[in-house]
């Protein structure tokens, strides 16, 4: 059998081959892209179009036109100028936003303004003034049951709203029984607080100040 011819590779010669095939994958690669149609990036979509929403709001008709993305909170605090009501966390944990519509309270950063065409609302400015205080305005003062004042706006409308749902029945998680007429007890009204947050800690002035109005209102 013959010999088969040597074939001698030097380290030069390793290295120019694979710089020549990098080159070769480049060059092809380029002419790939380039052949390949252009991807057109997607186009925003439309900003919606401003709805009118007709609001009373302490006892005035308010009429705007608002994006419908526009929380209650927003319509109130940046439109109306109503800045009593406060942001706090702006996920309907703290309470801070807490308003009444229709007599009931709300958290206003979690409801859309457009849902609340012809309502009613109530916000801290609605309650009272500074000449003619709400009696649980005037019972917060007298219990110091505020500190620095941010979350005082949705406590006051909470507990408001917290002693007229014990008149009318509304049952809570710790009320005794579901089908008798709960009572303005500690715990009761405790419980049903439990969604306005006070970093400073005067719960229990805010206590004291709630049960005095309820014992008023017995």
């Amino acid at each position: 059998m013959p010999n088969s011819p040597e074939i001698s590779i030097s380290r030069r010669g390793v290295l120019a081959g694979s710089a020549a095939s990098a080159v070769i994958a480049a060059t092809t690669a380029g002419a790939a892209q380039r052949a390949a149609p252009a991807t057109l990036a997607p186009l925003p979509a439309p900003a919606p179009q401003p709805m009118p929403v007709s609001l009373t709001v302490n006892g005035k008709v308010q009429r705007l036109s608002l994006d419908p993305r526009t929380t209650l909170l927003d319509a109130l605090r940046e439109h109306l100028h109503l800045t009593g009501t406060k942001k706090g966390c702006d996920h309907g944990q703290c309470g801070a936003c807490t308003v009444m519509v229709e007599g009931v309270r709300i958290n206003s950063c979690l409801s859309l303004a457009v849902m609340h065409e012809g309502d009613t609302i109530t916000t801290i400015e609605g309650l009272g003034t500074p000449d003619k205080l709400h009696p649980m305005q005037a019972a917060f003062v007298k219990h110091d049951g505020y500190q620095c004042g941010y979350c005082t706006p949705g406590q006051i409308c909470s507990a408001v709203a917290v002693l007229d749902e014990i008149k009318r029945g509304v049952p809570s998680h710790v009320s005794v029984s579901l089908t008798d007429h709960p009572q303005a007890t500690n715990i009761e009204m405790r419980e049903r607080m439990s969604g306005n947050i006070c970093r400073c800690g005067a719960y229990s002035n805010i206590a004291e100040a709630m049960a005095e109005i309820a014992g008023e209102n017995a």
